[in-house]
């Protein structure tokens, strides 16, 4: 009988990354099921929570085998149940489609960093899982007509190729800027769309946090992604463009906590990675010189945020650490 490998390095720190996040979500979950109104937005958060259970329990027996401790992540006392709707009716629905957007780009991410075959197994089965909520979402949100798309387009009828230098120049002060070609407002409108979930989200969070700190944070957190979505919303209006607008998913006036700070810090610090990422594929991939470095800008305050709230965590003992490689330096004094 071949003996299985250990699990190395990497493949620890993504099962520790996947059991923090999947533990949030079921807290997050199981709020939102209780308060859910409508039949089929139950049924899917029904249906997402009870694998999330079975998988958190594939995750925990690979650290058992392993004889590696199980992390605390999320529990029963990060959620209170039956505490006054936050957030009105799609909200649900909408903030579970971005959370498995995520999951789609960690889960492929983190296929790529294992080498086990029960851990890739794992994470492919994870992608597509988070794949079929993913898609459950979209068909429920366009169904209820709360979805808006991406602007519109006449198709191209030839192949263009760009007439010299000018393509690029987004600082030109004696011509106009060219028209945002369909990567870039790709790119942007991805940032409006998921900034105005994620206003709407923290703003909640604001409400209802206990720790006036906390609470201070949040506030800036809103004001920093309505920012974002202005600046984008702004780049669209120049070019003639539509912005994204969403319907029916605010934030209540319940200022009664259903989240502990702890997890509302860590959803809000999973956000910011999410925003990292998503304005680092969109300055590499936009053309026109101005918006990368708009990009830039924006990805230097959502990191210097992230990490102002990677502090408040650490200073009130909510910061749980992933596991650490042995410090040579600290077995040899």
């Amino acid at each position: 009988m071949t003996q299985k490998q250990a699990l190395s390095s990497s493949e620890l720190g993504t099962l520790w990354m996947t059991y923090q996040q999947k533990t949030m979500t079921q807290r997050i979950l199981e709020y939102f099921i209780e308060q859910a109104d409508d039949i089929r937005a139950k049924e899917i958060m029904q249906n997402t929570h009870k694998k999330i259970i079975n998988y958190l329990e594939d995750i925990k027996n690979i650290l058992k085998n392993e004889g590696a401790v199980i992390p605390i992540g999320y529990t029963e006392q990060d959620v209170n149940i039956g505490v006054p709707k936050l957030y009105d009716n799609m909200f649900d629905i909408m903030f579970l489609r971005l959370l498995k957007e995520i999951s789609m780009g960690l889960h492929t991410l983190h296929i790529g960093m294992a080498y086990r075959k029960d851990i890739v197994l794992l994470y492919k089965e994870l992608t597509a899982f988070t794949q079929s909520v993913y898609d459950e979402c979209v068909d429920y949100l366009q169904e209820k007509d709360v979805l808006p798309r991406p602007p519109a387009l006449t198709m191209p009828k030839t192949v263009e190729f760009a007439d010299g230098t000018n393509y690029m120049s987004g600082f030109n002060l004696f011509s106009e800027k060219r028209a945002l070609n369909t990567v870039e407002v790709a790119h942007l409108y991805h940032a409006i769309e998921s900034n105005i979930i994620g206003m709407q989200l923290i703003t909640g969070f604001a409400q209802v946090a206990n720790e006036p700190e906390v609470k201070k944070y949040f506030i800036k957190g809103k004001e920093l992604a309505k920012k974002i979505v202005t600046d984008n919303t702004q780049l669209f209006l120049q070019s003639d463009i539509q912005p994204p607008s969403t319907w029916g998913a605010n934030a209540t006036d319940s200022k009664v906590a259903p989240f502990s700070d702890k997890l509302m810090l860590y959803c809000t610090s999973m956000f910011c990675s999410f925003g990292l990422g998503s304005s680092a594929l969109g300055t590499a991939f936009s053309l026109r010189s101005d918006l990368p470095l708009k990009m830039v800008s924006e990805a230097k305050d959502i990191l210097t945020y992230g990490q102002d709230g990677g502090k408040i965590m650490a200073k009130n003992g909510w910061l749980e650490e992933p596991p650490s490689m042995q410090d040579r330096n600290d077995l040899t004094k």
